[in-house]
């Protein structure tokens, strides 16, 4: 049994509220049952409930038992001074405020028909299963389905948002600076996401702007605050950047302490953060206006161009200082563009548009027009349910749901969880 069963029951009033007493006898009608809180706090807001012969207006808590009172110690906080009715599963003690005035409890354990928890249970089953719902998740309406995952889609953007909202601020509101951020962050993958990402906001970004042309400045600056022109290398190549980087860090105050240090170990070479950073390095130096190119979406297909860039010199036959090998082409693969487009192309979009009162459905309608990710969540999932839409939008919806209800056990917040629920399951 867990709190958020109770939840539901209590939204959605499955249980005999025509019967409802509190555990004094008085009788219980319910006008509004509130709105579902979230966050900290009591569990509904703004509730009418009648009592007997006293209309109340005010907050409901849920527990299991009556005596969690206690232990969530609520008792003493002011938070719960305006609760009108207890709702609990078992009441095993009295409960009063911190003026010592008595709560009205609600039990629900012999109010509820056995058939709605024992379903409840077979959604909840202990069994190994990769989701709770994985048994029926193939039988889930197609509709309802992507509705929700609409839904789970904005949840996703609104997380995402997060950051680009604190960069915005760190930066006084320089939207070209925190978009070389966050497609620094996104260019390090998951691996070295976050050292790219400290790496391009240790530095004014006016240096890439005076810089936009040079490109062995850019690649100076990047490998330099990355921390990997400490070695020492009898190349002459190496020793250029390492001079040019001398030069910058003394000219613009430069200082990578402090910065964690990119990552090679089991990474594919063409993910290792020396490629990925000269990639970075040739777009800005290939593209002045870059901001400009990110936010016109009325040219994916020009944007996806600008995108392809490939790593040219040195570095055709280097992963790596010092460790030479046969020519090789190391260009950004559609693979991957695709995925700067989901996590860092799209959000930053969603949130300009935002901010500039813009209409948000034509960014998200790229979502649409993006194929899906590749990894093992949005298999499954695909596999559980062949039908659904195959594109960026539904995979990152997917991985949204996975992360944040599946992996919770947030069924009963989930409207796929509630209607398996409130269906017959077998």
């Amino acid at each position: 049994m867990r709190e958020d069963f109770l939840h539901y029951l209590w939204k959605f009033k499955k249980f005999k509220f025509q019967e409802a007493r509190t555990t004094n006898g008085e009788e219980i009608l319910i006008s509004e049952v509130g709105m579902h809180n979230q966050l900290s706090g009591p569990d509904f807001f703004n509730a009418r409930i009648k009592i007997g012969k006293q209309l109340w207006a005010g907050n409901v808590e849920i527990h299991i038992k009556s005596s969690d009172w206690y232990a969530h110690h609520h008792e003493t906080d002011e938070n719960y001074d305006n609760v009108i009715l207890h709702v609990v599963w078992q009441h095993d003690v009295d409960i009063f405020r911190k003026e010592n005035s008595a709560v009205p409890t609600l039990e629900l354990e012999n109010l509820v028909n056995m058939n709605v928890l024992e379903q409840y249970n077979r959604l909840n089953s202990t069994d190994k299963n990769w989701i709770n719902c994985e048994k029926f998740f193939p039988e889930l309406d197609l509709f309802k389905t992507d509705r929700w995952l609409e839904r789970m889609y904005f949840e996703r953007l609104e997380e995402k948002s997060m950051l680009i909202t604190n960069l915005l601020k760190k930066t006084g509101n320089d939207w070209e600076a925190v978009l070389f951020q966050l497609l620094a962050k996104n260019f390090g993958l998951n691996v070295n996401g976050e050292a790219f990402l400290q790496i391009a906001g240790s530095f004014d970004f006016r240096i890439i702007k005076k810089n936009f042309s040079n490109k062995k400045v850019l690649q100076s600056l990047l490998l330099g605050q990355a921390g990997l022109l400490e070695s020492d290398y009898e190349d002459i190549y190496f020793q250029d950047l390492k001079k040019n980087y001398r030069y910058l860090k003394h000219k613009y105050t430069l200082n990578n302490s402090g910065i964690t240090k990119p990552r090679f170990f089991r990474l594919r070479p063409d993910n290792f953060p020396t490629i990925r950073l000269m990639q970075l390095a040739e777009i800005y130096a290939s593209e002045q206006n870059v901001f400009r190119e990110v936010t016109n979406f009325s040219d994916l297909t020009g944007l996806i161009r600008k995108f392809q860039v490939e790593v040219d010199g040195y570095w055709l036959t280097h992963y790596n200082f010092g460790r030479e090998h046969r020519e090789r082409k190391k260009k950004t693969t559609l693979k991957f563009i695709n995925l700067i487009l989901i996590n860092t192309v799209i959000p930053f979009n969603f949130v300009y548009a935002r901010k500039m009162g813009k209409p948000l459905e034509p960014v998200v309608e790229v979502a649409r027009t993006l194929i899906a990710e590749e990894n093992s969540v949005v298999s499954r999932f695909y596999e559980l349910k062949p039908n659904l839409p195959s594109d960026a939008l539904h995979s990152q919806a997917l991985l949204h749901l996975k992360r944040n209800y599946c992996d919770k056990n947030r069924c009963m917040d989930c409207e796929l969880g509630v209607s398996l629920l409130q269906s017959n399951l077998k």
